[in-house]
């Protein structure tokens, strides 16, 4: 559930609104897909996660999308007058918050369903994992250091100019010095995925979801190993040092470009949150 509405979250950041109100009200047919494609659900248990997921889109509808809109105009605004440190403080942290609330109601709704997956479809959960994990080592690990850095300065242009539009040669070389900067940590988010997703199945083979998924997945930073933690943080700090940056550079178009997206998806998810 964590993946789907993250990936709802990041249609709704870089594609049209058609798009993402089409995502949105399809959610829970994304959602039914991804629970059968890693558990091979059967019978019964296709009919209880539809129920569920029904309780939860209903929750996610009424209580999250308004706080979306919110944060979305108050983003906007922040962003025309120019942004500070503590503007980047505010949004990570109110972005964090409502992933943490999302994911804590997804528990809720889930736990009964996972204590009673079957020994087979716990194993085919691993078989599906391990795919993921080989996908990740191709996308993010393989390669010299050099082309890592180009992908990674590739990505995060393109990412930049979705909010800014197209970025200058000074503002484009400010990405590559970020890119140069931070920690390359695939390698240890890697090791990091594997022992999450270890935990998970140990959680579900004890059939102890009730009590340990929602703070288990609520608290998804907790547990990692120091020198991940250590890169992460030192990630976060160079990309605000990159974004302030980027800020004190814009052009009138580029700042009125990256209001105007957020005030757009702020109306969508207010539209959405209204329908019945």
């Amino acid at each position: 559930m964590k993946r789907a509405f993250i990936l709802i979250w990041i249609l709704a950041l870089l594609q049209g609104c058609s798009v993402t109100r089409t995502a949105y009200n399809n959610a829970d047919v994304f959602l039914s897909w991804q629970a059968n494609h890693y558990f091979d659900l059967e019978g019964e248990q296709v009919e209880e996660l539809d129920r569920r997921l029904d309780i939860y889109h209903a929750w996610h509808r009424k209580q999250a999308l308004p706080q979306y809109a919110r944060i979305g105009q108050e983003a906007a605004a922040r962003i025309q007058r120019g942004l500070k440190r503590e503007d980047l403080e505010w949004g990570y942290d109110a972005v964090q918050a409502q992933i943490r609330e999302a994911l804590g109601q997804a528990a809720g709704e889930a736990t009964g369903l996972l204590d009673r997956l079957s020994a087979a479809q716990i194993s085919r959960l691993e078989q599906r994992l391990a795919e993921d994990n080989r996908k990740f080592a191709k996308e993010r690990m393989q390669g010299t250091m050099e082309q890592r850095h180009q992908r990674r300065v590739k990505r995060n242009t393109e990412r930049l100019e979705e909010w800014y539009g197209p970025l200058t040669e000074a503002q484009t070389e400010r990405v590559r010095r970020y890119s140069e900067r931070a920690p390359y940590s695939a390698d240890l988010q890697d090791r990091d995925r594997k022992r999450r997703q270890a935990e998970f199945v140990a959680m579900l083979r004890a059939r102890e979801t009730g009590t340990r998924l929602k703070p288990w997945v609520q608290n998804w930073d907790t547990g990692r190993a120091p020198e991940y933690a250590a890169a992460v943080q030192a990630t976060r700090a160079e990309y605000t040092e990159l974004l302030l940056d980027l800020d004190r550079t814009l052009s009138a178009d580029q700042r009125e470009h990256a209001a105007s997206r957020l005030k757009r998806f702020s109306a969508l998810f207010d539209s959405l949150a209204r329908q019945p």
